[in-house]
């Protein structure tokens, strides 16, 4: 999805004749470096596109969003990947990011790549099988995905208590349907619940992202719990607003919180099965003596990955403790490990910019008909019913939400 959306709107956003150009904000880059592309100018703006031909920027975005979307989609169809195939998507989103500006400024981007990161490591080096041998997943890599939603939901939650008196007052609900950027149907109705529903849904918000994330540290049971409780969350989430990506994303982690034992029925116990196979499987582990040497190379990786995380995780730590909290914010261009964080204030009234324009040749003419643009999603028209796109990303319908509280 999110290589279909930039190979939609990229041009328009940021391509030659884009709004911000990104060939401009390289240039610019580069001489701020003093027109070198050195480790330095790298490091600010990790993109591959360093490295491509710049004379036709639509064309050479136009290819890194398809070769993301034809390898992303070979991955979902048929359930193989390695750790080739992950890196080469994480390293073409990472290069959009790094030249998106704001248009790729949300935090859905960065939990994208942290996400897709982890998802290298969760794969075998080089075979495409679906049941690879000698690489169950690393123990280390599945702690890494329930960390990552333990600090998604950790920070959305301090940062609403920290943030917004009405968190605390248990109002928020009373306004978020309305105001937040980009309504569905569904959240018309959702804001015509009574008082007394709004607030139990802010204590919920509250009970799901301050106290739930600590069941990953109860055991196995609560650890389920946990995860079903934000796959229910993510879900209700989805169904009441065009949060893009983000809600689906989220639930990726919380697969992580499953064992084996828990998700087995979901698999078949006929013969020549799945199940059949794994269990085949891991009787040959237990009886042979030596593993060959690909697994011991493969658990200094996992050790020397999981050292990595705890190192770039210090920052993050340190501002959850913070009391003035920064939200989806990264403390490295590479934004493996990242900070997050999602609706700290609510506004109280919804506010539209918009925008007109007119085919009169004298726009001061008191006779020139101006007519509204109305965008592909973002609220305009009071007739027209509010659109349901999510998975699906409109970035500059999201940003003009911003751009009216200035």
């Amino acid at each position: 999805i999110a290589f279909l959306v930039a190979y939609h709107q990229n041009k328009q956003l940021i391509g030659e004749k884009g709004l911000l150009p990104c060939k401009l904000y390289l240039q610019n880059v580069k001489k701020y470096f003093k027109g070198k592309i050195n480790l330095d100018a790298l490091s600010y703006a990790p993109t591959i596109i360093w490295f491509l031909d710049w004379s036709d920027m639509d064309s050479t975005l136009d290819y890194l969003s398809l070769l993301g979307l034809a390898t992303s989609a070979f991955v979902l169809i048929t359930g193989c990947a390695n750790m080739v195939l992950m890196a080469i998507l994480w390293v073409l989103y990472l290069s959009l990011v790094n030249v998106g500006q704001i248009w790729y400024s949300f935090g859905w981007e960065s939990q994208l790549l942290e996400t897709g990161f982890l998802g290298i490591f969760l794969c075998p080096l080089w075979t495409l099988s679906r049941l690879p041998r000698h690489t169950p997943p690393p123990s280390i890599v599945i702690w890494g995905f329930r960390w990552l939603i333990f600090r998604i939901m950790l920070g959305a939650g301090l940062i609403k208590i920290r943030g917004d008196r009405c968190w605390r007052e248990l109002t928020c609900m009373d306004y978020h349907y309305e105001t937040q950027p980009v309504p569905n149907p569904i959240a018309y109705f959702m804001h015509r619940s009574p008082w007394w529903f709004h607030q139990f849904e802010t204590l919920v918000n509250h009970f799901i992202e301050l106290l739930v994330p600590f069941f990953l540290l109860l055991g196995r049971r609560m650890c389920i719990v946990h995860g079903l409780l934000q796959i229910l969350f993510q879900v209700l989430l989805i169904i009441s607003g065009n949060l893009s990506f983000l809600n689906w994303l989220t639930i990726v982690p919380s697969i992580a919180c499953f064992d084996d034992a828990s998700l087995g029925f979901l698999f078949g116990s006929w013969r020549g099965g799945v199940r059949e196979r794994v269990v085949q499987m891991q009787r040959k582990a237990a009886a042979e003596e030596q593993l060959p040497l690909g697994c011991y190379v493969r658990k200094v990786v996992n050790i020397s990955f999981g050292l990595l995380i705890a190192y770039l995780s210090i920052p993050v730590v340190l501002n959850l403790l913070n009391s003035r909290q920064v939200m989806n914010t990264s403390f490295h261009p590479l934004r493996i490990v990242n900070t997050y964080g999602a609706f700290g204030s609510i506004t109280k009234e919804r506010t539209e910019v918009i925008l007109q324009g007119t085919s009169s040749l004298d726009p001061n003419d008191p006779a020139a008909v101006w007519e509204e643009y109305d965008f592909k999603c973002k609220p305009g028209d009071l007739q027209r019913r509010p659109c349901f796109i999510s998975p699906y990303h409109y970035r500059l319908d999201w940003l003009m939400w911003f751009a009216a509280f200035q």
